[in-house]
């Protein structure tokens, strides 16, 4: 029986084989009882390529998705430049100057660290204790970024900031309202805050829920905003300060610019320096830690090149004239070694350059404050007065 199975099976093989051959090469039509069979080939054989079709476009749908959801994200991934310049344009667009603080980049600089160890902590006002307990908010843990402006009159000085960090919006709104609000004619709601020390009224307004705008004067939330004629000009001064988390910028009726252009450092009074500043169109001071120094760069800008050359000489000068009273041997003798010792590195750090951008000239000053002289001076401030010397001479008697 085991011997007789190979030719069952070959008889088999042979007899289908015929079949094969009968049917699709003798041109013979297939019975009936074929056809159903090769129905049922055919629709399978549809069914994969239409599951193939339907694979092919999904995965080129999904690939599609994909790459929308990454542009998208890409062009709304945080840019920190971006972010300060949304910030800033918020301010006014007759602001006469600008600061700005990134507390949260600050906060990681060791040399900001030992500034606020060496600062004397001013006791809180009683109205902001209690914001604090009501709302949560600390300014000194909470706030990550606040730029302020200054615009108005010496009679009527505007103070805007509009300020990022970690706001309980809700908190912040229930307790603000028990002292009055406004609205806008968008439908915002302003808040109006009433403080003791001295006797004011703040202003501010939710822009988002991490983002606020304050003002001394409600008028601030009804003018427009920095996005205007003069917005290209604040733009191109914010860019330069790219990087940096410590800055002001002043334009020419500036009163801090005023104020600055009437003293030199020291205190000391130089008319014809603060005639040559008084003329500059724009100034713009940066500070950014670096280690444990404060590197501050001071640019003056204008378009008449014979100021900038005057200014840069006087500068020059100036910075010769201080090296040279450093090293003179009385001040040897009179100052302090190490405050003598961190004068001298502070000029040593200082240089003075002349930069042409074309529609502009700008005169630049760099120098480098470093913790020894941060500490000398806190100490300096915080000395005790001298006590007057007694007359060598003796008192004479009136007769």
């Amino acid at each position: 029986m085991i011997a007789d199975r190979p030719q069952s099976t070959g008889a088999a093989h042979n007899r289908l084989e015929g079949w094969f051959r009968a049917s699709f090469f003798s041109g013979e039509p297939l019975g009936d009882a074929r056809i159903p069979q090769l129905e049922r080939i055919e629709v399978a054989q549809t069914r994969h390529m239409v599951n193939r079709k339907k694979l092919v476009l999904g995965l080129l749908m999904l690939g599609a998705a994909l790459g929308f959801a990454w542009a998208y994200l890409d062009l709304h991934r945080s840019d920190p430049q971006s972010d300060r310049e949304d910030l800033l344009s918020h301010l006014p667009a007759d602001s006469t100057s600008v600061a700005y603080v990134d507390f949260r980049e600050l906060r990681t600089s060791a040399l900001l660290s030992q500034i606020l160890s060496w600062a004397p902590r001013p006791q809180a006002e009683e109205e902001y204790a209690k914001f604090v307990q009501a709302t949560g908010f600390d300014y000194e843990r909470d706030l990550d970024r606040v730029g302020f402006s200054f615009s108005g009159s010496a009679q009527s000085p505007k103070t805007m900031a509009v300020a990022e960090g970690r706001f309980d919006r809700k908190k912040i709104e229930a307790y603000s309202a028990q002292f009055g609000t406004l609205q806008t004619a968008n439908g915002k709601t302003i808040y109006a805050v009433s403080l003791s020390n001295p006797p004011r009224t703040a202003y501010f307004t939710f822009l988002r829920d991490e983002r606020v705008a304050i003002c001394n004067d409600a008028s601030c939330f009804f003018q427009p905003s920095g996005k205007s004629a003069n917005s290209q000009e604040w733009r191109e001064h914010f860019i330069r300060m790219a990087g940096t988390p410590l800055f002001a910028v002043m334009r020419q009726d500036s009163q801090l610019l005023t104020a600055l252009s009437q003293r030199t450092p020291g205190g000391y009074r130089s008319p014809q320096l603060a005639t040559l500043l008084g003329q500059l169109q724009w100034v713009s001071v940066g500070a950014k830690p670096e280690g444990d120094q404060l590197r501050v760069v001071a640019d003056g800008e204008t378009s008449n090149e014979m100021l900038v050359r005057q200014l840069k000489d006087m500068l020059s000068g100036l910075l010769i004239l201080a090296q040279a009273g450093v090293d003179d041997p009385k001040s040897r003798k009179q100052l302090d070694p190490k405050l003598r010792e961190a004068y001298a590195g502070l000029l040593k750090s200082a240089e003075v350059q002349k930069l042409d951008r074309g529609t502009s000239k700008s005169v630049r000053l760099i120098f480098e404050i470093t913790p020894q002289l941060l500490e000398l001076a806190k100490s300096a401030s915080t000395a005790d007065p001298p006590e007057k010397a007694p007359s060598a001479e003796p008192a004479r008697k009136h007769r």
